[in-house]
């Protein structure tokens, strides 16, 4: 049996050499939603089967991205949170508005918010660094605005809050987070 870095890593290659749509086979996203898709597929990551998209957005995706066969993806553990739309609607707003992938990311991104470990881990990717490649496609402006190298759901969520004027607003699960002392130690 394969290692599953391995096994990730061959899944990416085969989807990544699928022929694409024009339009898709440009997106600098592609090997973002590759590795997404990869790791759901490895049951990595706590995203619903389609990513949390609706079922006839996720299908447009995989046609345009990823034509041929679908990948075995399973259900994540994702938890219902109530802010998913307000999540959604911020990461919306820092979209370059180029691409309707960066739509698409945003509501994945939201969703990945909903599990309990770091971003990066509960959206199935590979390390934290694909994740920032996400984050400065999908959503430059808001970006570049982490200038501390900030964890990105704990930066999603203190701006969430600091926007909308909310005091209180620990980003889910902090309290079981391995990382928490590093994630809530004074700001230098």
């Amino acid at each position: 049996m394969k290692p599953l870095k391995e096994c990730r890593d061959m899944l990416v290659a085969e989807l990544l050499g699928r022929p694409a749509l024009p339009e898709a086979a440009t997106d600098p996203l592609r090997p973002i939603f590759a590795s997404l898709l990869a790791g759901r597929s490895v049951n990595e990551g706590v995203l619903p089967a389609t990513l949390g998209l609706a079922p006839h957005v996720f299908q447009r995706l995989w046609d345009g991205y990823f034509p041929g066969a679908h990948l075995r993806l399973a259900n994540g553990s994702a938890e219902d949170i109530p802010e998913l739309e307000d999540i959604i609607n911020l990461l919306l707003e820092y979209r370059p508005g180029q691409r309707e992938s960066e739509s698409w990311m945003a509501q994945i991104v939201a969703w990945g918010c909903a599990g309990r470990d770091h971003l990066w881990q509960d959206l199935g990717l590979a390390d934290r660094g694909e994740l920032s490649t996400l984050m400065t496609t999908a959503f430059p402006a808001l970006a570049a605005l982490n200038t501390g190298d900030m964890k990105w759901k704990k930066f999603i969520y203190r701006h969430y809050c600091a926007r909308d004027g909310i005091y209180v607003c620990p980003a889910p699960s902090c309290g079981v987070c391995a990382d928490y002392a590093k994630c809530f130690a004074p700001e230098e």
